[in-house]
């Protein structure tokens, strides 16, 4: 039986024969001369200018120059197989250099560079393996190979951070900024043991930012993935700095280290508990203050025994987290809708909210983004639950101390609050924010379980106005059009008191004018809005059925109830009646069910050829003309109808223009026009979110306006109002509920049977005009308008 001999292998730290050094110098002049001759391919085919020539020549020279000084001076003063596969890197890396020095001054070709490092990165597969296949593998050897790794991912990472920014830099100096600790901190600059997660993650980070110079993916993936690449060397480092604290930090460095973790603790759990549930609130004002619950948490740590003060620890994390979404969840509905979040109504919320990111930045971001979120709130629950696990601990070992810092604390916040102290108003020293927030939101919980008895009670009241009989009912207003228009975000924000709002009320005094010398009349006022900064169908329901719909809860038990709507007023009293929304790609099934119209359009059958606007699925010009072409033919049964402009839905942009009324067509003549505008992102980044609002606003009024005279029926009536503000970013901070409303008419006789409501004469409502809840508007109209005879 015969067995097989492994072969003989030659151990790099036992060279045989004499050392040659003029071989290791032979490699420096190689070294340089290659670099010399690549430049001058690379010149000769892709272009290199003076300055990537000396970069390039100093790159190359320089890494030869230390390979063969790091050879000499090892143990093993030879040039090895695998040192010619790094120098040949080396050289190619150079080549790298050279043209990412001249892409500042000049256009350079993407070709070569992503060709160079591309084989710079296939051969670092390669010296490995000739390494150990010749038995001449050494840790000075594997100190060069990883740190051409790291000089090939610095280059690459400025030639991307010129594209994605100067974060990408972070990814390049990483491993320069961990040399500087290492001389620093003298524990971080000891040997690392080898570690192939280490190299695989150079090596993804390499390929990552090859990819992302030669431009062949979207510049959203590119940065994606950049990201990606970026946390995975993070955690690669970390993970070594851990390894090296571990087995080498002096007792004086841990004692620090243990001091620094606590202190990280307290102010992880001070943030969380003192954090406002409001972005504006924010300031150093709101953090100096003594929250009652971290006092109360330690007392608790200090005296129970291990186990259960552990447990305790671990509930108390697990709330303070709770907590902490919940101000997220706060934050996020008071810079949008400007109130706080329900936590048994405002869920159905999110998936709108989800549909309205969506179109502003795409699926595949969207999906990162939620992402991103899930991984937020592991690390968030993580960080608090370890917090409060460690600070009772440490509370714990170190007794007398932790009794005596508690002692006066106690006693500061006791003082503070019996002298009601402040830093600055609504900000007391003695907190128990958190605690007033759970019984805040406890009490929210227990009034939105009460409130469907409630609003049950309201929709089920007797409604006389359902009881006039049709022959008596709007007969003020029989043979005319009457047209109610949503115009989205149009909120008293737009008219006045903003930036952007003297932009808008000129748009409005001009399209009045225009109307004017048409013949139309034109009265304003102000009504509150159930809703702020989105949710529009609570404006919608609220207007039509004289009920005050604040909440997704109270929507869905109107439409499971019979209350008599504006629709089914002019249904009963012979108008057509239709309703026009272009954002619904689905049958709206509560049109037909509970509102009862004849005619529902949405963006799937009003014939729409064009491109999209982000959210808005089509320009209100389009909306407009459409329905012109579907219901407002000549010879057309009287028609009421509700119609919802999109246009000025968040995020504002892309922004539609205007085009003449006659080359409308099919919205294909809006093909060219979002690539002209701006991008939600684009937007957002140069902070000109209001500027695009009020463009929006200017866009859809100006539209709308025009297709009166454009439509020119002497029977239209048009009811033209704002579902509500725009989100808190726009607004600002305590903004009112108010969005303005007007009725454009050639009848006199309409506008003196409302002359009782005394509107202002105009589009633009002065401050001092009057001002109605929402749901006064139906009863307001019916009551009107309801008699026996016409008065035309």
């Amino acid at each position: 039986m015969s067995t097989i001999q492994p072969p003989k292998v030659r151990h790099a730290d036992k060279p045989a024969g004499k050392v040659r050094l003029p071989r290791i110098w032979l490699a420096a002049l190689l070294g340089m001369l290659a670099t010399a001759a690549l430049l001058g391919v690379v010149s000769a085919t892709a272009g290199l200018g003076a300055v990537g020539w000396i970069t390039g020549l100093v790159t190359g020279s320089a890494a030869a120059a230390l390979l063969v000084t790091a050879r000499r001076r090892s143990d093993q003063p030879a040039i090895f197989p695998a040192d010619w596969v790094t120098l040949t890197r080396m050289v190619l890396i150079a080549g790298v250099t050279g043209l990412v020095a001249d892409s500042f001054s000049r256009p350079v070709s993407i070709t070569a560079l992503v060709t160079l490092s591309a084989v710079a990165l296939a051969l670092d597969a390669v010296d490995g393996q000739v390494a150990r296949r010749t038995g001449t593998a050494t840790p000075v050897g594997a100190r060069i190979d990883g740190e051409t790794d790291a000089f090939l991912i610095l280059v690459l990472s400025i030639v991307v951070s010129q594209d994605y920014g100067g974060w990408v830099l972070v990814i390049g100096a990483a491993r320069y900024a961990f040399l500087l600790a290492g001389w620093l901190i003298p524990w971080l600059a000891a040997p690392l043991p080898p570690r192939y997660w280490r190299k695989v993650v150079a090596a993804i980070a390499g390929i990552v930012l090859t990819v992302a110079a030669s431009g062949e993916t979207s510049r959203r993936v590119g940065m994606i993935a950049v990201a990606v690449a970026l946390l995975l060397l993070a955690e690669s480092f970390g993970r070594d700095v851990i390894w090296l604290y571990r087995t080498g930090a002096s007792p004086r460095t841990r004692k620090a280290v243990r001091i620094a973790v606590t202190g990280v603790a307290v102010v992880v759990l001070w943030f969380d508990l003192l954090a406002p549930d409001r972005t504006w609130q924010f300031s150093l004002a709101a953090f100096v203050r003594i929250p009652v619950e971290l006092l109360v948490l330690v007392a608790v740590a200090l005296v129970l025994p291990p186990w259960p003060r552990r447990i305790v620890a671990t509930i108390a994390g697990i709330l303070f987290s709770l907590l902490t979404f919940d101000k997220i969840l706060n934050m996020a509905m008071w810079d949008t809708v400007d109130r706080s979040f329900n936590p048994l109504n405002d869920w159905s919320n999110i998936l709108p909210a989800v549909a309205v990111v969506r179109d502003a930045i795409g699926s595949a971001l969207t999906n990162v983004v939620f992402v991103v979120i899930w991984i937020s709130v592991v690390v968030i629950v993580g960080a608090l639950i370890a917090a409060t696990i460690h600070v009772t601990a440490v509370a714990a070992r170190h007794r007398r101390g932790a009794v005596r810092a508690l002692a006066a604390l106690t006693a500061i916040w006791g003082l503070s609050a019996g002298l009601a102290l402040q830093v600055t108003p609504g900000f007391p020293v003695a907190s128990a924010s958190a605690t007033g927030l759970a019984v805040q939101q406890v009490q929210a919980y227990q009034a939105a379980l009460a409130d469907p008895r409630v609003f049950e009670g309201e929709t089920r009241a007797p409604d006389a106005e359902s009881t006039v009989p049709a022959s008596n009912l709007l007969t003020g207003l029989r043979g005319k059009d009457v047209i109610i228009v949503f115009v989205e975000s149009y909120g008293q924000v737009a008219v006045q008191g903003s930036s952007f709002s003297p932009a808008i009320d000129s748009v409005l005094h001009r399209q009045n004018a225009m109307l004017t010398s048409a013949g139309w009349s034109t009265q304003s006022a102000w009504l509150t809005s159930p809703t702020f900064g989105g949710i529009s169908w609570l404006a919608h329901s609220t207007l039509e059925s004289g009920l005050w719909v604040d909440s997704n809860q109270r929507y869905n038990e109107l439409l499971d109830s019979q209350r008599f709507t504006l629709s089914d007023a002019f249904r009963k009293a012979g108008w057509h009646t239709a309703a026009d929304d272009p954002s619904d790609n689905v049958t709206w099934t509560p049109g037909f069910t509970f509102y009862h119209y004849e005619q529902l359009f949405d963006k799937l059958d009003v014939g729409y050829k064009g491109p999209t606007f982000s959210y808005s699925t089509m320009p209100d010009q389009y909306t407009l003309a459409e329905f012109q072409r579907n219901e407002l033919t000549p010879g057309h049964k009287p028609v009421m109808a509700e119609i919802d402009l999109t246009s000025s839905h968040i995020p504002w942009a892309p922004l539609p223009a205007m085009v003449p009324w006659n080359q409308v067509g099919n919205g294909s003549i809006f093909d060219s026009q979002p690539a002209k505008s701006e991008t939600p992102a684009q937007v957002v980044a140069a902070n000109q979110t209001k500027q695009f609002y009020g463009q929006s606003i200017q866009y859809s009024m100006t539209a709308l306006t025009s297709w009166v005279t454009e439509l020119n029926d002497p029977n239209l009536v048009l009811i033209l109002l704002g579902d509500h503000q725009p989100h808190t970013s726009v607004s600002g901070p305590g903004a009112t509920h108010d969005v303005p409303i007007s009725i454009v008419t050639r009848s006199s006789s309409v506008l003196k049977q409302m002359s009782s409501w005394h509107w202002q004469n105009g589009l633009l409502p002065a401050p001092s005009a009057p001002l109605e809840p929402m749901d006064a508007f139906r009863n307001q109209l019916l009551t009107t308008f309801n008699s026996k005879t016409s008065g035309r």
